[in-house]
Formats: structure tokens, sequence, C-alpha cells
């Protein structure tokens, strides 16, 4: 794959030295090189070139991670480490992550795989690897302290599982997590039904929640907050940072959602619904889905829906809580509407020129521009044909196409609505309201004190 540069980390002999539960198994084999990419934009699906054949997912701006095979063992390199994450074009995040980016890769296997999965830690602390939702030997857990020891900075460790389960699982630290994840430590790690005739669909996406507190022109974020967040991101990303779904008229989708965020998140899809087809606990059998537009995504699970793209269009697709799809969200704002700021903001303006009143009518943002902290977002953002989406956080577009090609995931760019489709404004006023005896007050008067009605 193009977008991916190769780098061998650790020789074999140095390699093995610091391996303290690499197997008999391995001891004579080298380890595998540890893929890497600064790229932040969707990559093409990973095929595989070997072992059982399946249809790979598309990480929301994210990739695969590449493998080889080792006589029956699929083997696969994680590298924790510090990393830069673009939240959206003007932002970025000093965050720790895996193989060059957080969220860290989608690793993708079949049901029945032997899977090797080497981590090599080159955090400033030592970190553990959990595999959630995995159904696998209690010492490969990743539980630092209970199930094995830590990895420390330098060291690298062997997990090796066999898949016993298809679905959709995630992997974490359980090592100083609440600082860990805070800064990024996660992934999506997708194990592919044996049979590829079990639920097959035309386009398959997985993407994880994670949320970040960080104060306006910082860089790091604050890793013990608890509620208080104000970046709400799919795969580290933000609107308009988040790329779009790219979906060809017909095609039946699956999505893929994992949550280690510090809260639920509603997620909606305008114009369809969708059945709600499996959670990191399995499949949901095909006579117990229900049908949502919404589906709720508790913390630490993952939830997966299909629906079938018959409806064609940009459609938003976004968390349902409102202060989820805004960026750099200020909660100590006071609520002014209604309030004239008309003299005050004279005042204010003398000592800085640059300032704008706010809140009297309303928060919409418009084409305003305002200056900001350095590495700070727009908390409202994004245009579209018609005008300001202002959005943020948590939200994208599902583009829905005629025509597309099997595999093309490049943006289309805007629907183009067929005439008469769009709503519009009408150029005369609408017609009042009739009364119940034709007076203004619609035959109702209420008697003042002291005179009879």
């Amino acid at each position: 794959m193009s977008m991916i540069s190769r780098r061998n980390f650790l020789g074999t002999a140095t390699a093995l030295a610091s391996a303290s539960m690499v197997s008999g198994r391995v001891q004579a084999a080298s380890i595998p090189e540890a893929p890497t990419t600064d790229k932040v934009t969707s990559q093409p699906p990973l095929y595989p070139t070997s072992g059982r054949e399946y249809r790979p997912v598309v990480t929301l701006n994210g990739w695969s991670l590449p493998w080889r095979m080792n006589g029956d063992w699929k083997e696969f390199h994680l590298v924790a480490e510090p990393v830069v994450r673009e939240f959206a074009p003007g932002m970025k995040a000093h965050l720790w992550g895996y193989n060059g980016q957080t969220p860290g890769p989608t690793i993708e296997a079949v049901e029945g795989d032997k899977v090797r999965i080497f981590v090599t830690n080159k955090l400033p602390e030592y970190t553990t690897v959990h595999w959630h939702g995995m159904i696998l030997p209690c010492g490969m857990d990743g539980v630092g302290g209970l199930t094995q020891p830590h990895i420390n900075p330098g060291k690298t460790f062997v997990y090796e599982f066999e898949l016993k389960h298809s679905g959709t699982f995630m992997y974490h630290p359980h090592a100083d997590e609440m600082v860990q994840m805070a800064m990024g430590m996660m992934g999506m790690f997708v194990v592919h039904p044996k049979d590829p005739r079990f639920r097959p669909v035309d386009r398959d996406f997985v993407f994880v929640m994670s949320s970040y507190d960080m104060d306006p022109g910082t860089y790091v974020p604050k890793v013990t907050e608890m509620t208080n967040f104000n970046m709400w991101s799919w795969n580290a990303r933000v609107f308009p940072g988040i790329d779009p779904l790219p979906v060809r008229l017909g095609d039946r989708v699956r999505v893929r959602i994992g949550n280690l965020t510090m809260t639920n998140h509603p997620i909606h899809l305008h114009g369809h619904s969708f059945s709600v087809s499996g959670t990191d606990g399995g499949w949901v059998s095909e006579n117990a889905q229900w049908p949502e537009t919404t589906i709720d995504v508790p913390v630490g699970s993952i939830r997966a829906f299909e629906v079938l793209a018959d409806n064609p269009g940009d459609w938003a697709f976004h968390c349902h809580k409102s202060h989820h799809t805004m960026n750099a969200m200020g909660h100590d704002l006071r609520t002014l509407i209604g309030v004239s700021k008309k003299d005050i903001a004279k005042a204010v303006k003398r000592l800085a020129p640059d300032s704008m009143a706010m809140g009297s009518t309303g928060m919409a943002m418009g084409e305003m521009e305002m200056p900001l902290p350095d590495n700070t977002l727009p908390m409202m953002t994004g245009s579209g044909q018609f005008g300001p989406i202002e959005m943020g956080g948590m939200f994208t577009v599902v583009k829905i196409r005629e025509g597309m090609a099997r595999d093309d995931y490049s943006d289309p760019g805007p629907y183009k609505f067929p005439q008469g489709t769009v709503a519009y404004e009408i150029e005369t006023p609408a017609t009042a309201p009739s009364r119940q005896d034709g007076r203004p007050d619609g035959g109702h008067r209420m008697p003042m004190k002291g005179m009879k009605g």
C-alpha cells in the first residue's frame, strides 16, 4: 500500500532479547516490521493476499494494519508511541497511539485464524493491550499485573490466540488506563466470518469514538477529566475534518461503531431506517433485529447496523446529543438570549477591537469570522452548497450516489438535487389565520379588573 512506509524498530537479536513473553513457537523467527502512516483520510480497503478470503472494511479517517503469514499464524506488529493527530485543519493534538496514529490501525482477520500480535512499547511508561470483547485465554487478556507483566518502555511482548468468533471488537490498554485512553490509545479489531456468504454487504465502515478536553490554544488533553469534554471525535477527527461515507445507490452498507468515551452516544442517520445487527457480544440474529433511525452506543460497547442505501442524497450522520456536534465548546458561557449588549459592546470594543457581542439572539455563527487562539477550532463550522452547516464534533455526511464503482470511496462532491426537490422560500406572506368570529383577538377577551365583560 503506497500510503504506508515501513520501518523495522528492532533487529531480530535485540527484539528477542527484550520480548519476555515470546513463546517457543517464535524464538527463531524475526519480528515483523511495523507499518506506520501519518495520513488523516480514509484509506482504501486492504484486501487479503493470503489466508482466508474476506471483504475488508474501510476505517473512517483511518486504515487497516498489514500482516504476514508465518506458517499457520497471522502476524501483526503494533507499536505504542507518542503521535500527533490533526483533529481537523487548524488544530492538532499531541497524543499517544499506535503505528503513527490515534486511534491505531484496524486489525482485520477471519474467524478461526490464529493471530500473533507483537506489541512494542515506545511510550515513556509501561503499557499493555486488552482485546476488548474477545474470547481468548486468560493470560492473553492484557490486564497489567493481573494476567501479565506490564510491557515496560523499549520492550516487546507477544499475544497469541485463536479467533473463536466473528464480530466487531476493540483494543486498548489496561495499564494506567485513565491516562492512556484519555491520550488516545485505542483501535478496532474486526473478525470476519469464516463463511463469506454470512451476511455479506457491499460496503463496511468502522470507527471508534473518543473524547478530549483541551483548553483553547493547547496541544495536550486533560487526562483527569471525567465529564467536561469539549472535543467529541470519530476516529480522533471532528467535523469538518471527518470524511464523508461515499456509498453507491442500492448498496447494502454496514457501519460498526465503538465507544471509548465517557458517555453514551445516540447515533442518528437521516433519510433511512436501519437494522441493528451486532454488538461486541456477537451478531444479533436476523429474527431479533429491530428497525431504528437512531442507535444508542453505550460506553465500552460497539454497535453495528446495516442499511440499504436506497435514497440518494447527502444525508447527515451524527450524534444526537447537540453538544457533541460542536467543537471547543465553552461550558461556562452564560445564556444571554433576549439581553441587549449594545452599550457594553461599545465599551468592550474600545479595549478589545476584535471582540464581538454574541448570544442576544442565539448562537448561529453563519459566515462570521473572529480571531481564535492558536490551535483552536471554531465551535461550529463547515459549509455546504446552501451556506454554513454550523456543526462540529461527531458529524459527517453519508453521500449516496448512483453509478459509483464497487470500490470507489472518493468524495463525489455535493449532491445535485433534482429540480423541484429542495425546500424553498415563497415570496408572498402567508395568509393570516382566520379567527372564531372575525375579531383580531379571536373572539376572546379578558375582562379588565373592575369592569364587566
